[in-house]
Formats: structure tokens, C-alpha cells, sequence
């Protein structure tokens, strides 16, 4: 994400579009009905989805962040799928690949598992598995990234109260913040929230250009469709994790190895501003699973350093 441009500055493009410019958008290619990522799951489900394709009309006028929100993506899964187009402006009449294809987290299928570097939650129930585009914190406002709790309690039509510190830095950039945020649109934690632990939150938004970015003050955003499935699905109790796995991988029954690799968090701002990749800290079971002799090692170096955020085989047949 921060190749391109930082979040603050994107999403301020994003929001400057005027309305005219998205009403010429081509929707000729956007499935009518909504699109809700939701997987069957087995106990070998290891990939889910598919890869998708979408053609920018060559008379139309369209961002990353309009076919990102029509596929229930976040922004930066359709930049890392994408990372010579234009986010704001992309060329008329090119085709954007959509990444829906995805390695499940090494993670327990047991509720909400927020998978911070890949700006996704996933919720387990019932023997399937649904899939949403999140927004996470700023740098050094960070959301979660090692942390297993469970919903405490929910609520329709949240107030925000920010904390003295949310109040001391709006002031000083000219912005002051109320005591409370009244609830209703307007309000930054949308419609919906989940409070997770004591104080952090699940919660929608008032501005939908931020999922898929780092633009929150720590707490977990979606956008208002998937909040309120959210907000009236998960129960009370259930369980959610925090995970940080930039990296997924794969090998299935068949012998055939996949891997998933997505740009991690940067640890602090001078990081976020870096135009170059942030190195990777490798665990044991990373490098015990790159050394596989099975491994193509020149499709394995090539993944970690383009960081699509799409499905690649690592051990593709010979011939």
C-alpha cells in the first residue's frame, strides 16, 4: 500500500471524486445480485474462491476502491493484485484482476479471526466460512495482531466518546473533537459495533473509502452492509482472534503447495512512508515450510517480493 500512496492522501483523493464521476462508472461487468463471499467448509478445505476478472469500460470512469467495494474487497487487495494501475485513475479499457481467491489462516475455525496484514475477518459457523474487507489502525494505533477474546456485547446506533488523546491531537491539527459523538450516520463507527474484550470495537463507518486501509484509531471497520450481517448474526460469547500472518501457505493432500504472501505491517511511520517492501520476520514453521525441496525457490523469492496477495503454486508440473 504505501508504494503508492500514503492512506491519508488516497483516501483524501477518494473522497474528493464527485458523484458525477461514479454515476458515469461501467457496471456492465458487476454482477447484479450482492456479493457475499460465504465458503462451505470440510475439514480439508484448505483454498477458497476464485480469481475473477473486471474490464474498466473504455468510455467509463471508475477506481480501484469502486470495483473493490462491488466485490467486497478491501482497497489494498485490489492494489496488491494490481501494482501498476493507477488506484484513483486507471486506464480505461484495462482489466483489473480480482483477487477472491484465498488460503484459509492458520488459525482455529472457531468464530471471528481478524487477519490484520490482509485487511480481512473471517467467521467460521456452522461448518462454512464468510469473508469481509476490513479497515485496521493507524500506525501506532494498531489494531490487535496476537489477541484471542470474544464479542462482550453488541449494539445498534454506537456514540463515540474518543479518548482525551483522539481529543488533544484533533485539536491541535483544527479539528476538535466532541466529549460524545452522537449516534447516527455521520458517526465514525457507523450503525453497528461489536465490542470485543472491554474497550476495542468491531464497528462500521461513515466513510467506506477507508476499508482496506490503515486509517482507524486501533479499533476493526467494515463497511455498513457487512457490519449489520455482522451485527445480527454473531452471538454474544463468540470467540474472536487477532492474527498477523502476512504469509499463508499451503500443501494439499495431492502434493500440490500454495502460497499466499501480502505486504506486512508496517511497525512504525518512517516504515509506512518507505517506498521499498518491509522485510518479513520469518518463523520457524515459515522457513521449515520454504525449505521443501518440492519448491520452485525462483516462484517462492518471486512471490515474497511481489507480495500480489493472490494464490500461487509453488511446485507447478514439469515437463
Amino acid at each position: 500500500m504505501n508504494k503508492l500512496l500514503s492512506a491519508a492522501c488516497l483516501c483524501a483523493l477518494l473522497a474528493s471524486l464527485s458523484a458525477g464521476a461514479f454515476e458515469e462508472t461501467t457496471q456492465h461487468n458487476v454482477p447484479d445480485s450482492v456479493i457475499f463471499h460465504s465458503y462451505p467448509l470440510t475439514e480439508s478445505t484448505q483454498i477458497v474462491g476464485e480469481d475473477d476478472t473486471y474490464l474498466i469500460d473504455p468510455e467509463g470512469v471508475t477506481t480501484l476502491e469502486y470495483v473493490a467495494a462491488h466485490y467486497k474487497l478491501g482497497l489494498s487487495n485490489m492494489i496488491e493484485a494490481n501494482p501498476y494501475v493507477d488506484p484513483i485513475v486507471p486506464l480505461k479499457g484495462s482489466r483489473l484482476i480480482v483477487p477472491l481467491r484465498l488460503i484459509l489462516p492458520d488459525a482455529k475455525r472457531d468464530g471471528i479471526v481478524v487477519n490484520s496484514p490482509e485487511m480481512r475477518l473471517y467467521y467460521y459457523h456452522d461448518n462454512q466460512v464468510e469473508v469481509f474487507p476490513i479497515g485496521i489502525g493507524e500506525v501506532g494505533k494498531g489494531t490487535p495482531l496476537s489477541w484471542v477474546t470474544k464479542v462482550e456485547r453488541k449494539r445498534a446506533n454506537p456514540t463515540w466518546t474518543p479518548t482525551a488523546q483522539m481529543r488533544r491531537e484533533a485539536a491541535a491539527a483544527g479539528e476538535p473533537l466532541p466529549a460524545v459523538w452522537p449516534a447516527g450516520p455521520d458517526n465514525p463507527m457507523g450503525l453497528f459495533a461489536l465490542y470485543v474484550g472491554k474497550l476495542f470495537a468491531i464497528h462500521g463507518t461513515n466513510a467506506d473509502f477507508g476499508i482496506g486501509l490503515r486509517v482507524s484509531h486501533g479499533c476493526v471497520r467494515l463497511r455498513h452492509d457487512d457490519i449489520e450481517y455482522l451485527f445480527n448474526n454473531v452471538p454474544v460469547g463468540t470467540r474472536v482472534a487477532f492474527i498477523n500472518q502476512p504469509i499463508k501457505y499451503v500443501k494439499t493432500p495431492e502434493g500440490a503447495i500454495y502460497i499466499e504472501v501480502h505486504q506486512p505491517l508496517s511497525r512504525t511511520q518512517a516504515e509506512f512512508e518507505e517506498l521499498t517492501n518491509q522485510p518479513f520476520t520469518f518463523t520457524k514453521a515459515d522457513e521449515e515450510f520454504f525449505a521443501d525441496p518440492e519448491i520452485d525457490q525462483e516462484i517462492l523469492q518471486r512471490a515474497l517480493t511481489e507480495r500480489s496477495g493472490r494464490v500461487i503454486m509453488l511446485n507447478p508440473p514439469k515437463f
